[in-house]
């Protein structure tokens, strides 16, 4: 297999981050026939996650999302600038944001506020700006209050009927929490969708879901969902639930290559602090990844693991910003062997998931954090369009 530059992408870098693009496919086309006929928006935000924004976003399309979902403007015009003219959308604003550049990229903003949707407005200078309206339905963070959503849909109809704005959808987010909150959540969205149509703006894309709710609430689906920790081949769910059992495959593969070999005696401590110490003579190898790279120093001591030789083996001792340490016992180990940190569990990789569980924290956090020091190459994907060259990403 070659990445999409033509290089050997079975031979590991002294680290990187390996992006199959055809698991992006494989698992928009996989959630696309579940929720079927609601829409694909492909969720980019974060440079894709940790996985790059630019690639995803094209696989995504390719694959047969209809839209890219981002958090804040800086994100959507990275898209543009590479040359991707599909609907994208931004709901997450800074005070002083630039929405007259938006509305000029045809960029589809989130709108949550009264201020915010005459602000957009006024930057719109002549061509319509195209929004979609927040409702907060108990996030309790960005969307229109509830008291408010009566005004602010009378306002948004009053500069559609304008041409200073266009209405392209009505959104809402899930908090996670429970079966039972989501469902006060989505009568909440309910109401403020009579409110809207009541009001006049009918036949407008209304979203909800993001992959966990899309993936276990047919009701939750309306026009179209949000994909995206699914479309990066993570569960969303924290109930044991995996990504092989829905079907998903995780796209990046975190790997490296072994830096140093040493033989130490027992008792021998490894790494600051010596929080571990060898109980018998073994092989510690040494792994060129850190916290400066995302490998999370929480994980330190907790079981993680890694792949080398085709056999899991403990991280011992302390994580350290630019390396740590893999117990490889009595088993032959060399300086340049591959080692995986995570990847896709059926090639007995441990998962983003399973060092999450180390660090105490979700394996959203793990894969978007790997640092700018480690390379991103991709394979696979659709041929049918360009991909970035390495050193644009």
């Amino acid at each position: 297999m070659s990445d999409q530059n033509g290089q050997d992408a079975a031979a590991p870098a002294f680290r990187e981050a390996l992006i199959d693009l055809d698991a992006v496919v494989h698992n928009v086309r996989t959630v696309a026939e579940r929720v079927a006929p609601a829409e694909i928006i492909a969720v980019v935000k974060a440079d894709a996650y940790g996985h790059g924004a630019v690639a995803t976003a094209r696989a995504a399309l390719a694959a047969g999302a209809t839209r890219l979902g981002v958090a804040d403007l800086d994100e959507a015009f990275e898209l543009r600038d590479a040359g991707i003219d599909a609907p994208v959308v931004a709901w997450l604003h800074d005070p002083g944001a630039d929405f007259a550049a938006a509305v000029a990229a045809d960029v589809e903003l989130g709108v949550s506020s009264r201020a915010q949707l005459d602000e957009i407005a006024s930057a719109a200078a002549g061509a319509a700006a195209r929004v979609h309206l927040k409702i907060d339905t108990g996030l309790s963070r960005n969307g229109v209050p509830a008291t408010e959503w009566p005004a602010v849909v009378a306002r948004a109809v009053e500069l559609e009927r304008a041409e200073r704005i266009g209405v392209v959808g009505i959104f809402s987010h899930f908090a996670n929490t429970s079966r039972e909150v989501d469902a006060d959540q989505l009568a909440a969205f309910e109401r403020a969708l009579a409110i809207a149509e009541q009001a006049g703006l009918t036949g407008r894309l209304r979203h909800i879901a993001s992959s966990e709710q899309a993936l276990r609430d047919p009701s939750s689906r309306y026009d179209a969902v949000r994909i995206g920790i699914g479309l990066y081949g993570l569960t969303p769910f924290g109930d044991g639930t995996t990504s092989a059992d829905l079907g998903l495959t995780p796209a990046m593969t975190l790997r490296a290559r072994v830096a140093a070999v040493r033989r130490v005696d027992a008792g021998a401590g490894a790494s600051y602090g010596h929080i571990w110490h060898a109980n018998a003579e073994t092989t510690l190898a040494l792994v060129p990844l850190g916290y400066a790279d995302g490998i999370p120093r929480q994980a330190s001591g907790q079981g993680a693991e890694v792949l080398i030789g085709g056999r899991r083996r403990p991280v011992v001792g302390r994580v350290a910003m630019d390396q740590f340490i893999v117990d490889a016992g009595d088993a032959p180990v060399a300086v340049g062997d591959e080692v995986v940190v995570f990847g896709d569990p059926a090639t007995g990789a441990p998962t983003a998931d399973e060092w999450g569980a180390a660090a105490g924290t979700i394996g959203y956090e793990i894969v978007t954090r790997i640092g700018p020091r480690v390379p991103r190459r991709y394979t696979g994907g659709p041929r049918t369009v360009p991909w970035p060259e390495a050193e644009d990403l």
